[in-house]
């Protein structure tokens, strides 16, 4: 029992390094661990650049047994989408925010995976987080060619739950018209007619009171919008112009 008690228990940490001096020394083992660092880095760095740039290409060749098919959306798809929340869809160059490391990531393993160098890359977002020409959040695509499109990462906050109910007026002219007629509505119903007639309101009055409004709200909506050159969702969703 006292020669049990002597032995020594064994260390998993000196046995680990131990067989790991078997194989390579302590300088091997510095130098091979920084030239993996190093390509990392310089892969890191690549891939940062290429976000920076524009995309022409006709798509990046992917391993399709790699794919996952909830990540492929084609050109409709991405479309409806901007038309819907007020979105651009442009090349990520036109991106003005910084990208998350978990986004570099994402493509480098992409790459390793796919054995390939992903140098193309859309982001949807909306137009205040671009960098646009004068004329809430990303979702980072590459290109796969014939119109469709694999989302690579999504980061940063949903978008407020209102926004497509707020967007909706600038779907299209008609929409705008209908939401001025609701607006003048509303702001026909708040009105205190007493200050304006004597007696009883009439519905004649009502009327006039509401046409009053609808000139009014229209006026200064159109004002706006020609002032501020904007234009309609569908107009502008792939539109790289602030001005659109």
């Amino acid at each position: 029992m006292k020669k049990h008690a002597m032995l020594p228990k064994t260390n998993l940490k000196d046995r680990l390094a131990h067989i790991r001096n078997r194989r390579v020394t302590d300088s091997d083992i510095l130098q091979e661990v920084h030239a993996i660092f190093k390509d990392q880095n310089e892969q890191r760095e690549r891939i940062k650049k290429d976000l920076s740039e524009d995309s022409n290409g006709p798509g990046t060749p992917l391993n399709f047994d790699l794919l996952e098919s909830d990540r492929i959306f084609h050109i409709k798809d991405i479309e409806r989408l901007c038309y819907i929340y007020r979105l651009r869809f442009l090349d990520s160059s036109f991106f003005k925010g910084t990208y998350p490391e978990e986004a570099i990531t994402k493509i480098a393993r992409m790459e390793k995976e796919h054995d390939t160098s992903l140098n193309e890359f859309k982001i949807v977002a909306p137009a205040k987080r671009m960098k646009l020409e004068n004329a809430d959040d990303p979702l980072l695509f590459t290109p796969m060619g014939n119109d469709y499109f694999y989302l690579i990462h999504k980061w940063g906050n949903d978008l407020h739950p209102f926004r497509k109910l707020l967007m909706w007026p600038y779907r299209s002219f008609e929409n705008l018209v209908i939401a001025i007629l609701f607006i003048s509505i509303a702001f026909t119903a708040i009105t205190p007619m007493q200050l304006f007639t004597h007696g009883n309101v009439t519905l004649q009055e009502y009327f006039l009171m509401f046409l009053f409004m609808f000139k009014a709200v229209g006026g200064i909506v159109l004002f706006i919008g020609f002032a501020k050159g904007k234009n309609f969702n569908g107009a502008i969703w792939n539109s790289k112009y602030y001005n659109a």
